[in-house]
């Protein structure tokens, strides 16, 4: 009986080592080929770096660490800081999911509108 189980393993076997020798080998891919299914497959667009000033602010703990974590908060959004010293809101952002105007009605919207965005720049990150 032990013959028999050795020799259904070793058919077994074989048979799986030779399946996996006849899988050959997958196409090379170029960057650019691999990104743009990426893009297609996560839904993901181009991380963007965007600066804005942010007027209406009276204190560094309670206006700027709120902004912040709004900001931070949003889909897409891979990276959000406001200072308050420089009113200045700086933020990392996949262009798939947020852009200029949605950011600037999140930040306006905090506090029934007392903060105002000015200023705002965005570029592609590098």
């Amino acid at each position: 009986m032990k013959i028999t189980k050795y020799i259904a393993g070793f058919a077994l076997s074989i048979v799986l080592l030779s399946a996996c020798k006849e899988a050959g080998k997958p196409e090379a891919v170029s960057a650019d080929q691999e990104e743009k299914v990426l893009t297609e497959v996560s839904g993901t667009g181009a991380i963007e770096q965007a600066s804005f000033e942010v007027e209406g602010m009276t204190c560094a703990l309670g206006c700027a660490k709120l902004i912040e974590s709004k900001l931070a908060a949003l889909d897409g959004v891979k990276m959000a800081k406001v200072d308050f010293e420089t009113k200045k809101a700086t933020l990392e952002f996949d262009d798939s999911k947020q852009n200029a105007e949605t950011i600037t009605k999140t930040v306006e919207k905090i506090a029934n509108g007392i903060y105002k965005v000015s200023h705002f720049e965005a570029k592609k990150a590098s």
